[in-house]
């Protein structure tokens, strides 16, 4: 079954605009943050209904106090019964007496006598003024500006949905009692009201008795258009939207701006770094953004280092590879040799050498084999290993009591001196401490001539612990004193038989120096008139900060 092919990115077509992620993306997500906040902020300030209630209530107080002087006047109109204690409203004087009242255009005054019936209007007076309705001005804008405010209207009906104020039924035939603000009015109280007319819009409705002497004698109700405060309403929430619509366009630009310095780096950081994972090779450069003094910049500063330290760490890789196979090869020719030659060689005695031979290469591949897995695991095992405080002067005390028979035995004289006395505490690993002690000991035995003296010196030096280890051997080249550290170089006295050594011993000693943030070096010793007298091994290493 052939594979299914992978399906290739598709690729946006700004390639300068920042936003080319889902909406999962991080430009997305400040995008959205930051226009929501401005949102509730804005809807906050869209949610008038208190200043339209507080308008509203204006304009019904002012509406209660025009009927309230009415009504004062009304109250002259009221004439007694014949043969009667009771008294009545006279509608042939009220209505020239509502006429001669100073009464506001759009307003429209009804007289209700104590039976409800409806005796004065003051639409239907001889005489009376033509009803206007204001109309609101021209929309700007034309036909978007007539679009605007039908959204608007859409809006204020449906989201949220608008308290529903009760509708005015204008009957044939008009009665207090259809009126309920009318007929409360007749029970001796004040009502007032916003009310929505057949055509859908507002009016103001405010009723009050007419009570001359604390007796009612009938129900005025003035009721006046209240659109003018939909539109104030209205003009003041276009207000704000316009001023969102410029608040948001700036948010909108600034937002993109910023996750633009953010985003775009990122991208192109997380892309290089792809490229590196996908083995592109090492013309795959990390973005430098280290001039950014931000989290940026700290991010490209660490991808570049880690790349680097990646491709030092292939580097070495690669020459221990082929050291190895390199070292390895010359004992493996050695016993392929030998063991062809044997197969010819009749002589039992020279068998036996080749077989001898064989031995000691086998002897070396097996001791080679064990120090390469040991170097190997030396990084690994640092990255793993707990560091703790450690006293190195300690630690050489113990080491040379245990090594001083030995060493008493090959006719030299082993020497420790601890120059402050102690304690000299790193943070380190002690096994490997050790094993970097061991090793430059055991070099040290090596070339030192019978009857020679080896000394280990301990100090404070530069702000860290310093450690000397002498011998009075035959010294070392001046041009072989880094050679020294390199892996499978060997430099052994005449004495010692070939493949005695792997050559691996100085170069782990610096590599566990160096994973413990030190520095190992070596020199010759010489003596006031410059001869060689011996060579010395240094090593520094931080020193560990005293616990409180």
């Amino acid at each position: 079954m052939p594979g299914r092919q992978a399906a290739k990115p598709r690729r946006h077509r700004f390639p300068w605009f920042p936003w080319r992620f889902p909406v999962a993306s991080l430009t997305a997500r400040i995008l959205a943050i930051n226009i929501l906040t401005l949102a509730i902020v804005v809807v906050g300030f869209l949610y008038l209904d208190r200043y339209q209630s507080d308008l509203f209530e204006t304009k019904m107080a002012g509406l209660a106090r025009e009927g309230a002087l009415i009504a004062g006047a009304l109250g002259e109109s009221v004439v007694p019964l014949a043969g009667s204690e009771k008294s009545w409203l006279d509608p042939d004087l009220a209505g020239p007496l509502v006429q001669r009242l100073a009464i506001p255009a759009g307003t429209r005054v009804r007289l209700f006598d104590v039976e409800g019936a409806l005796i004065v209007d003051s639409l239907l007076l001889p005489g009376a003024r033509v009803q206007t309705k204001e109309l609101p001005p021209p929309a700007g804008g034309g036909a978007l500006g007539r679009a605007a405010i039908a959204v608007y209207d859409w809006v204020v009906e449906h989201l949220p949905p608008r308290t529903r104020v009760p509708r005015q039924v204008e009957p044939e035939h008009a009665r207090a009692a259809d009126f309920p603000e009318a007929a409360r009015a007749l029970e001796g109280g004040t009502a007032s009201t916003i009310r929505e007319t057949e055509e859908g819009l507002l009016i103001a409705v405010v009723a009050l008795p007419v009570q001359p002497l604390r007796r009612i004698q009938g129900a005025l109700m003035m009721s006046s258009g209240a659109e003018d405060v939909a539109r104030s309403v209205r003009d003041v929430r276009f207000a704000i939207l316009e001023a969102f619509a410029i608040a948001l366009a700036i948010t909108v630009l600034l937002t993109l701006y910023l996750a633009g310095t953010i985003t775009r780096p990122v991208r192109r950081l997380a892309e290089a770094a792809e490229r590196v994972r996908a083995g592109r090779g090492r013309q795959v450069t990390i973005p430098d953004f280290t001039a950014r003094r931000d989290e940026i910049g700290g991010l490209s500063r660490a991808l570049r280092d880690m790349t680097q330290a990646l491709w030092v760490r292939m580097d070495a890789i690669e020459v221990f590879v082929a050291d190895v196979a390199h070292e390895i090869k010359n004992p493996l020719s050695s016993v392929r040799n030998a063991v062809e030659t044997a197969r010819r060689v009749r002589d039992p005695a020279q068998r036996d050498k080749l077989l001898d031979i064989v031995a000691q290469d086998v002897t070396r591949l097996d001791r080679l084999l064990s120090e390469i897995a040991n170097a190997s695991r030396i990084d690994t095992e640092m990255s793993r290993a707990e560091v703790k405080a450690v006293d190195i002067g300690a630690l050489l005390t113990m080491l040379v009591e245990m090594q001083r028979p030995t060493v008493a035995a090959e006719k030299l004289r082993l020497m420790l001196d601890l120059a402050d006395g102690g304690p000299f505490a790193v943070n380190g690993v002690e096994d490997r401490l050790v094993q970097v002690f061991q090793n430059l000991l055991s070099n040290a035995r090596s070339f030192s001539p019978p009857g020679g003296e080896i000394m280990i010196q301990v100090a404070r030096a530069d702000g860290g612990i310093r450690v000397d280890f002498k011998d009075q051997g035959p010294g070392i080249a001046e041009e072989l004193h880094e050679a020294v550290f390199d892996r499978f170089h060997t430099l052994r006295p005449k004495n010692e038989s070939f493949g005695a050594h792997s050559g691996l011993g100085l170069s782990i000693s610096r590599q566990i120096i160096d994973a413990h943030g030190g520095a190992i070096r070596c020199r010759n010793r010489l003596a006031p008139d410059g001869a060689v007298i011996g060579a010395c091994f240094t090593l520094r290493l931080p020193e560990a900060e005293a616990s409180a």
